[in-house]
């Protein structure tokens, strides 16, 4: 009898684990590049915990809805609100913006070099004038800070003065690299991102109202394989391992 019991309770073990092997799904995941720290080392935690699997494919914001306009089809996606609305509005995504993570943005230097002053507007100003070269993300490729730096130094009054010593890193690239190759002295990028860097060290977030902070979110694809797992996975974005691992990436949970 005892041995019956055991066969039958290992037959039902047996069954669900092959159910849940069944019912397990392989989410396609499109998501910016500020956020990539954060979802790697929470990833595994997923995928251990709820059975499926996450393809992730990186990039700026604006170069991933560009994808989803052309026909991709992710199943969950990570961008800005305002991308992941107009996805909605074309009826590329399902309705829906969950908020999970901002960012302010930082500036680098390579590690042991000597850090500017930037605790003012006006020393920040003074440190990008002073610098040999300057990278940040090409705004045309779409990426937040890029834009966002692009524009500030229009603001500050010294776009024509800095515009020859500008580098930037190849689509969905980090700038912070360039420092620590020596290709560029100063970079400016979202925190999570020079964070993620070797090599370099950071100087500080931008000063007072300098500062830019962008807010990132997640939506559901139009047609999700499995559209449990992917809502499922949309609210682990929002679950404490997630908010420790934005946290330790330099991003604040929303």
């Amino acid at each position: 009898m005892r041995h019956l019991i055991l066969r039958a309770a290992g037959t039902v073990l047996f069954c669900a684990l092959a159910a849940a092997n069944a019912s397990a799904a392989d989410l396609k995941v499109f998501s910016t590049i500020a956020v990539q720290g954060a979802l790697e080392a929470m990833a595994p935690k997923y995928e251990k915990k709820s059975g499926n699997t996450l393809d992730i494919t990186w990039g700026t914001a604006a170069a991933l809805a560009k994808r989803i306009q052309a026909g991709e089809t992710p199943d969950v996606m990570i961008l800005t609100p305002p991308l992941l609305d107009t996805l909605i509005k074309e009826d590329k995504a399902a309705p829906g913006i969950t908020p999970v993570a901002s960012s302010g943005i930082a500036m680098v230097v390579k590690a042991d070099a000597p850090k500017p002053d930037i605790s003012t507007p006006d020393a920040f100003k003074q440190a990008l004038l002073d610098a040999k070269s300057i990278a940040f993300s090409d705004p045309a490729a779409g990426g937040a800070s890029g834009v966002y730096v692009a524009k500030l130094l229009d603001r500050l009054g010294i776009a024509d003065a800095v515009k020859n010593k500008i580098k930037h890193p190849p689509a969905g690239g980090n700038a912070a690299v360039l420092v620590a190759k020596g290709e560029a002295e100063l970079a400016i990028q979202q925190t999570p991102e020079v964070m993620a860097a070797q090599g370099i060290d950071i100087v500080g977030v931008l000063p007072g109202d300098l500062n830019n902070i962008t807010m990132f979110a997640a939506g559901v694809g139009k047609m999700p394989k499995d559209k449990t797992a992917a809502e499922s996975f949309v609210q682990f974005l929002k679950s404490p391992e997630a908010a420790n691992a934005f946290k330790m990436r330099g991003l604040d949970p929303a």
